[in-house]
């Protein structure tokens, strides 16, 4: 779309946008747009052949993603709450991000402080007691009440309008498009089940940083195993460098290649068993942690596409459902989390318990345990704004003049 068309069509949804206020809490919720509280966990249900996927407003928010597992029987294998009103517990809580769209900068920013066009700015930090900004702030993109702005049977558009949120500058307008599909296409040759995500945001008023990311946590095995650590294989086929991190999971500054450090720990540039290793990562994931909490960078082989393409760049596959996932992003990194941070304490969905004894086994894992999902995020290089010497503040800082921040990801489903 020709850059004037595409500012005409972000444009058009403003006058509602408009009243569209944030909501921390319950409280608040049911004043965005004149609707009620329930508008913003009503579930919006999308679906193709072998495919369905379920979102709500509330975050922008994936709630659900059923496709078959190799016997053929559906399996939902996204972490999460059945009952959408726990999102907002959630958040009042441990708030885990689960399904979320984050922003308006996602992953860390080292004291909440980054500069622009020599202006300094301080965001909240809610992080590492104070030390960090995470995922947007104190009430990011995850915490608000998104317009449903397009919606058919396969596929749905959030708004939002973030008129200054947590102190960044300027106003920033968000689509979040979420499609679900198994046509033929030369990036899906045999038309798998495929979900895609298109996050596109235009800087209105000021330059800002703008890195959004979604926050969707996988469990390929649907909770029949109590982690995913000896059942799930990862790949990160281009990912031979990483960022290296303090013990507050905030960069050094530092890139480090993947063999060279923890004994190949971090080298999944062939498939292994997500456990394989995890004894090594001693301090990967911070101080005393132990486990993957780590931004491996996208680099593109000389030959590739254009640079901002899509690229398959993460692979994912269950022993016990034999189900497969393959994660094509057009952004240069990912930040894979192995859900160590996990305790045991939030209960799985009873549904997916329910499918498990239906399909002739036990309920599985009664509750999200360490290691019991894997997080994808696909975005930039994590607080790329304060290092410039890395070259990304263009992909990360926009403002009125620029294009929109887009980030666009294909998950693709197979069996074998």
């Amino acid at each position: 779309m020709h850059f004037s068309s595409y500012v005409a069509a972000a444009l058009y949804g403003l006058p509602a946008l408009a009243h569209a206020a944030p909501s921390p809490s319950s409280s608040s919720a049911a004043s965005v747009s004149g609707g009620s509280e329930s508008d913003h966990f009503k579930p919006y249900t999308i679906k193709a052949e072998n495919i369905t996927a379920t979102l709500i407003p509330y975050g922008a928010r994936l709630t659900s993603v059923l496709v078959p597992d190799r016997d053929g029987h559906l399996q939902d294998v996204v972490v999460g709450y059945d009952e959408p009103k726990e999102y907002l517990h959630d958040s009042e809580t441990n708030r885990t991000f689960f399904g979320a769209v984050v922003g308006r900068y996602a992953n860390r920013i080292k004291n909440g402080t980054f500069t622009i066009d020599d202006h300094t700015y301080h965001v909240p930090k809610n992080e590492k007691g104070g030390f960090n900004t995470l995922h947007g702030g104190k009430i990011g993109y995850d915490m608000r009440n998104w317009t449903v702005t397009a919606h058919t049977s396969s596929s749905v558009t959030f708004s939002l309008l973030d008129k200054g949120f947590q102190d960044f500058p300027g106003d920033v307008l968000t689509h979040a498009t979420f499609s679900v599909s198994t046509k033929t296409t030369p990036d899906n040759p045999k038309g798998l089940p495929q979900l895609t995500s298109k996050l596109v945001s235009l800087a209105l008023t000021e330059k800002t940083p703008i890195m959004l990311a979604n926050h969707i946590y996988w469990n390929l095995n649907a909770f029949q195993n109590p982690t995913v650590l000896n059942d799930t294989t990862l790949q990160l086929p281009l990912s031979q460098r990483y960022v290296a991190a303090d013990g507050i999971e905030v960069p050094t500054g530092t890139i480090l290649d993947v063999s060279d450090t923890h004994k190949g720990a971090l080298d999944f540039t062939s498939p292994k068993l997500i456990g394989k290793d995890v004894d090594k990562t001693t301090g990967v994931c911070g101080t005393s942690c132990t486990g993957y909490d780590t931004c491996f960078l996208v680099d593109r082989p000389s030959s590739s596409t254009a640079q901002n393409s899509l690229i398959p760049a993460v692979r994912l596959a269950s022993r016990k459902t034999g189900i497969s996932l393959e994660v094509a992003t057009n952004q240069a990194a990912l930040q894979i989390y192995d859900c160590d941070g996990q305790d045991g304490s939030i209960a799985t969905k009873k549904s997916q318990a329910k499918r498990n004894k239906a399909y002739g086994g036990n309920a599985g894992a009664e509750y999200v345990n360490q290691y019991g999902c894997v997080v994808i995020e696909t975005e930039d290089w994590i607080d790329g704004i304060n290092h410039p010497q890395w070259g990304r503040r263009s992909y990360q800082v926009f403002g009125p003049d620029d294009g929109p921040a887009i980030n666009w990801a294909t998950y693709q489903f197979g069996t074998f």
